[in-house]
């Protein structure tokens, strides 16, 4: 039996796909290897991973049926992390976005039902919670106001797996992502882009004043939680604790904020440079605050991040110096 992880040769599916490997777990990883950025970033990702026993790479598009129904047999738990990614990207190519997160997504729900898979985790994002002036942000809070395409498409996800653990008692686990770093992180994401042009000596393009916040999560710590929440849904605990169909929603996040401004300043400490910034005016669809309560993550699962937001810097800068650029191979 194995577990499939759609886009294994990305930044979170690489490291879980190795972090299954290292528990024994067959893994059959999905990827398109699209032009999002860079493939070839995506290749030095999963070139360990192909020299492992225990791991078949599939190439292929999720929304793409048949290529689908050509996975391997003994599937028996999904972790669905492939998505056309980014909030600004997603308000200039809205329909791309649609296509790939909500097709793509009912084409592996639809896959799950065909061949009796059980367990099925969908990677959500904290961007469905749009401006919420609550804090923290809880699962419980309305979601009905997202701001940006990529919000509406995780959102869309999110219903897609309650109908399907309602109709046919698949159970789904929909994790909700704040803004993860660390080794191997996306190169368009900030930080990674930042340290980029901190070590190039350019300047950092800052959007609205810099009192933005984020609930920045260390890579290791998100691990934890998804493989907390696929051992949960294994064992049916998912399914005895649920008051209707297998159905749960879970934050995972470090539970505090980091200002813009400082993310940059600790950043620049950190790297030994002073960054010179660029204010620029606040994008459409950027929230003004990310912040998890996580409660139910460690009532559920036993979730406890511990890595503080230095600490994971500075890991993310080892990997960073380790790799040159940084964004290239």
């Amino acid at each position: 039996m194995s577990v499939l992880v759609t886009g294994a040769a990305g930044f979170i599916g690489s490291h879980l796909s190795e972090r299954l490997l290292e528990r024994g777990e067959e893994v059959v990883g999905l990827d398109l290897f699209d032009d999002f950025y860079d493939p070839r970033v995506k290749e030095r990702n999963v070139r360990r991973l192909r020299e492992r026993d225990g791991f078949t790479l599939v190439r292929g598009d999720i929304r793409d049926g048949d290529r689908l129904r050509e996975l391997p047999a003994g599937v028996e738990a999904v972790v669905h992390l492939a998505a056309r990614a980014g909030v600004r990207p997603s308000i200039e190519q809205p329909v791309l976005y649609s296509d790939v997160n909500i097709r793509g997504t009912s084409a592996l729900l639809d896959l799950a039902r065909e061949r009796g898979i059980g367990t099925f985790l969908f990677g959500s994002s904290s961007s469905v919670y749009g401006n919420n002036e609550k804090v923290p942000f809880s699962e419980e809070d309305p979601v009905e106001h997202p701001i940006s395409p990529y919000a509406a498409t995780k959102r869309s996800g999110e219903l897609l797996c309650h109908t399907t653990a309602h109709l046919d008692g698949i159970t789904c686990v929909c994790l909700r992502f704040f803004t993860v770093f660390g080794p191997r992180q996306r190169p368009d994401l900030a930080i990674h882009k930042f340290a980029r042009l901190l070590a190039r000596g350019e300047e950092i393009p800052m959007f609205g004043d810099g009192s933005t916040e984020r609930d920045y999560t260390f890579i290791d710590d998100i691990l934890q939680g998804v493989e907390g929440a696929l051992e949960f849904a294994r064992n049916g605990k998912a399914t005895q604790v649920a008051s209707g169909p297998p159905f749960h929603i879970v934050n995972l996040g470090e539970s505090r904020t980091i200002a813009l401004s400082e993310m940059i300043r600790v950043l620049g400490d950190e790297m030994g440079v002073e960054p010179r910034i660029r204010r620029l005016p606040m994008q459409p669809g950027d929230v003004l605050r990310t912040w998890a309560d996580t409660s139910r993550a460690g009532e559920l699962f036993d979730y406890r991040p511990s890595w503080s937001f230095r600490e994971g810097i500075r890991e993310f800068l080892r990997w960073f110096e380790e790799e040159g650029s940084a964004g290239d191979p």
